[in-house]
């Protein structure tokens, strides 16, 4: 009963940063375009308040 709670409240909540970072990185086209969206994220583009 549990199980499905937690599978409902999870399904309702937002992605957590890490995934939003994940899902921007696998965007890029390239090796270059990579790494400027890796410092994006090194610099805390998804993690200001």
């Amino acid at each position: 009963m549990f199980d499905s709670l937690k599978k409902i409240a999870r399904s309702l909540r937002g992605p957590s940063t890490a995934e939003r970072e994940y899902a921007y990185l696998c965007q890029s086209v390239n090796h270059y375009d990579f790494e400027y969206r890796q410092r994006q994220v090194d610099q805390g583009l998804f993690r200001r308040g």
